[in-house]
């Protein structure tokens, strides 16, 4: 059945790719928050493991809000390894790095999110699609946020 919300498919289409492209990269930095959960030691071991716990918790949610919204423009959501590989801008961690860099590679992925997020408001505005606006408004507030954070933890060290 054709979909008419009051977006052409054109910007549909658009926003859905620029979304797949968030999907990706919230999708990493879910597993990189995660693996970094798991495999994290050191004198910040107790703060760092429930921080990023609480990170990738939240990341689990947003990655399915952000399937989901593409799915409602009409345009099938990215959901393999290999597909999040190729529209992720946040590169893979395959070691166990120590916990300072595990922050500071945490806090280039929260960044890279925020600009993924901001990088489709210019479509977004175009179509006038405001639950998109909505939902990397968010996206990006917690970001910020988590970044800031982050950023704290590194502030006697700088």
């Amino acid at each position: 059945m054709q979909i008419d919300i009051g977006i052409s498919e054109e910007h549909r289409q658009q926003i859905a790719e620029g979304l797949a492209r968030l999907l990706a990269d919230s999708y990493t930095l879910y597993l990189k928050t995660h693996n970094f959960h798991w495999n994290v030691t050191g004198p910040m071991f107790t703060t760092l493991h429930v921080l990023f716990e609480q990170h990738y918790t939240e990341l689990a949610t947003a990655v399915d809000e952000i399937a989901e919204r593409i799915r409602a423009l009409g345009v099938a959501a990215p959901g393999s390894y290999k597909q999040f590989s190729q529209l992720s801008s946040i590169e893979e961690e395959t070691g166990v790095p120590r916990a300072e860099e595990m922050i500071k590679q945490l806090i280039q992925g929260q960044e890279a999110v925020v600009k993924t997020a901001r990088s489709i408001f210019p479509v977004v505005d175009a179509a006038n699609d405001e639950p998109s606006a909505d939902l990397l408004t968010q996206r990006m507030q917690i970001h910020e946020k988590n970044a800031w954070m982050l950023r704290s933890l590194l502030e006697n060290n700088a």
